[in-house]
């Protein structure tokens, strides 16, 4: 079995249009697309290497130094599967993208170090 990492990617423009949902109806289908996420991660928790979580503001540093830097990323979650197939799989008809206003998941096999 191999560990893949799973990036959850959504747009800010569908973010805005979230936000601007009335306080409602955006907290009926924040309720639901939750308990619809847990259900996910109840069904793959034999398959869940770490559950993740949000991720907040990026940093990117480099040669030139620091700089705050803006990116699709909204949450990560490791899985364990026998193939990077099997691991996108598991992905199929998820909640961040059809319940929340998330755009997709990237799936990406955690490879070894070189030489470690």
């Amino acid at each position: 079995m191999k560990n893949f990492l799973a990036v959850y990617l959504g747009a800010a423009s569908a973010m805005s249009e979230w936000n601007e949902l009335p306080e409602s109806v955006r907290a009926d289908r924040q309720a639901a697309a939750v308990q619809a996420w847990h259900q996910w991660v109840e069904r793959n928790k034999e398959r869940i290497v770490d559950n993740g979580g949000p991720l907040g503001k990026t940093r990117r540093v480099s040669k030139a130094g620091v700089d705050e830097v803006r990116n699709s990323m909204m949450a990560y979650t490791v899985v364990r599967a026998a193939s990077h197939e099997e691991a996108a799989k598991l992905f199929e008809g998820h909640p961040h993208f059809t319940m929340f206003p998330g755009e997709s998941v990237e799936i990406m096999e955690c490879l070894p170090i070189p030489g470690m």
